[in-house]
């Protein structure tokens, strides 16, 4: 079988959502490596492999929005799709203490290989996603630790990052923080500017209306609760984009 570095679901969905996970898997290629990175069975379950929970989410995100999503099938320790072509983080050599094996010796003719395979086939397809409707609206779905690195626990459920462009994300915010159960962050954990990332280049480049979502990953652990969070959001979503008029 021919590898796809990625995946669409719902193509044919009419409605202007699209949901992505650049994070959605710790597939490692058999082309690199021979499918293997070196790295411990119980790292790459880790969330330095890929966004524990967030293809569950995705998937059932563009499904109650009536969109299409598409998710990357490669881990971001083979190359981070959500990073530009000239980010010193686009191949980690080390990441939250792990060392990767089949990285460090990766120089720029295997990371122009991985660019080829993986990276750039998922971005045309994200591409070509996005320009289908004049009025996309692009979510891009991530997950984060409960804790980094020996830091203090992190306490949001959610969070939002966003950059310059905050017409959507400010009435999101706003949402959210009326559900009296919920820790949001903003622009948390992660701040929500990383030039060249996959919001950056298919969003606000295009001058598309965008979010980034952080989920915490042990509060999206199995399909029920990405279900529920889908559930949860879509509606949210949907009255944000409308008092945004976007």
């Amino acid at each position: 079988m021919t590898y796809q570095p990625y995946e669409i679901e719902g193509a044919a969905r009419p409605e202007r959502w699209l949901v992505t996970c650049d994070h959605a898997t710790n597939c490692v290629p058999p082309f690199v490596n021979g499918g293997c990175l070196g790295v411990a069975p119980e790292d790459m379950v880790r969330h330095i492999a890929y966004d524990v929970g967030a293809a569950g989410v995705t998937r059932a995100l563009a499904e109650v929005l009536g969109g299409p999503a598409i998710l990357s099938n490669f881990s971001r320790l083979v190359i981070d799709p959500n990073r530009g072509e000239d980010d010193p983080t686009l191949v980690m050599k080390l990441y939250d203490g792990t060392i990767i094996p089949g990285n460090r010796h990766a120089g720029s003719e295997e990371i122009e290989r991985r660019l080829n395979r993986c990276y750039r086939p998922y971005h045309t397809a994200l591409a070509d996603l996005a320009a289908r409707r004049r009025d996309t609206v692009i979510v891009s779905v991530h997950s984060f630790t409960p804790q980094f690195r020996g830091r203090p626990p992190r306490p949001w459920h959610i969070g939002l990052l966003y950059a310059a462009d905050q017409r959507f994300a400010r009435p999101l915010l706003a949402r959210l923080r009326r559900e009296r159960d919920l820790c949001v962050g903003d622009n948390e954990p992660y701040g929500g500017h990383l030039p060249g990332d996959a919001i950056a280049r298919h969003a606000i480049a295009h001058e598309r209306p965008n979010v980034l979502i952080e989920l915490r990953n042990d509060l999206i652990a199995t399909p029920e609760q990405q279900q529920g969070w889908a559930a949860r959001l879509a509606p949210m979503l949907t009255e944000a984009a409308e008092q945004a008029g976007v």
